[in-house]
């Protein structure tokens, strides 16, 4: 098949896009590199550097395309509270632009990325497909968005849709800004260094963390599986974790004792929040294979980054 995969020179995308191409299938990829690295994918793949916005690019990287994958998107909640204009120009209207240059180029069908993040606090766990959505971030709006955008333009144009509310995903080649980094190479690289974990609240919050294997095989199904169109499915691990139980995980992974530095000034998002899998095994037959544990030990004999962490630490006990 041939496919385009947009931001997909970022972490989930160039994961998806390298396991597409490793199959056989002809694999272009548009990213700004705002956030991806194109040396993360393999040579067989298209690379194109560019905006999902830009709509001339997009007609010739359409054609002949049998599937899209929209993965482009500013994706940090806390840097979304301070620009959301910027959230909203490219995660929705990035979105808006793509199905509109589908439309022209006769595209037929598109995965969206979409998140958790748009059920917000939720008296009920886990979460299902069906719950009104509270979103608590101009990030979870805009993927609400873009999820209404994608299944509303796709009906009246015969695109065939598909949103996969993407957990907390994490995996080797997950990059760490200087603010505002994913919680678990953060916590990883400060408890290998023997720095400070920072938890905001009391860290009984929970999260699912699903890694990058199982997300990447669910994108995967959803391109090819039969009767998904319009459908919304969670996509997790279906475990709750909270991040003190999180904290235990690592230090178990890496043989340090971490310490834990909790900021109970500031808030750790939603209360509680793990996926209910049940759609996802009915229509994707989707089940994860890697509990959080040996998820955390492949990142860490994956990861380069970690890998050196690691052995600087052994070193210097020696």
């Amino acid at each position: 098949m041939r496919f385009l995969v947009t931001g997909g020179a970022g972490f989930i995308g160039s994961a998806l896009a390298n396991r597409l191409a490793h199959e056989g299938h002809h694999v272009r990829v548009i990213d700004d590199l705002s956030a991806g690295d194109p040396r993360r994918l393999l040579p067989e793949v298209n690379f194109t550097r560019g905006s999902v916005t830009d709509k001339p690019k997009l007609w010739a990287l359409l054609n002949k395309v049998d599937c899209v994958y929209h993965l482009a998107a500013r994706v940090s909640v806390p840097e979304s509270v301070l620009y959301p204009r910027e959230y909203e120009t490219t995660n929705v209207g990035g979105t808006v632009a793509l199905m509109e240059a589908m439309r022209d180029a006769g595209v037929q069908r598109v995965v969206l990325a979409s998140s958790g993040a748009i059920y917000g606090e939720q008296q009920r766990q886990p979460v299902t497909e069906d719950m009104p959505p509270r979103p608590t971030s101009p990030y979870a709006v805009s993927k609400l968005a873009s999820e209404y955008y994608v299944r509303t333009i796709g009906s009246l144009w015969g695109i065939e849709t598909v949103a996969l509310r993407i957990f907390n995903a994490y995996g080797p080649g997950q990059t760490i800004p200087p603010v505002h980094a994913p919680v678990i190479p953060q916590f990883m690289q400060q408890a290998l260094g023997e720095g400070s974990l920072v938890v905001f609240g009391d860290g009984q919050q929970t999260r699912d963390f699903v890694y990058i294997d199982d997300v990447v095989e669910a994108l995967v199904r959803a391109a090819t599986t039969q009767g998904v169109d319009q459908q919304v499915i969670n996509v997790g691990l279906g475990r709750e974790t909270s991040l003190n139980q999180l904290v235990q995980a690592i230090e178990r992974v890496t043989g340090r004792e971490a310490y834990v530095l909790h900021v109970r000034a500031e808030s750790g998002g939603v209360s509680r929040l793990v996926a209910d899998l049940t759609q996802a095994r009915r229509w994707l037959e989707y089940e994860p294979k890697l509990d959080l544990v040996a998820g955390l030990e492949l990142l860490l004999e994956r990861d380069p980054t970690f890998q050196m962490a690691a052995g600087g630490v052994e070193s210097k006990k020696r």
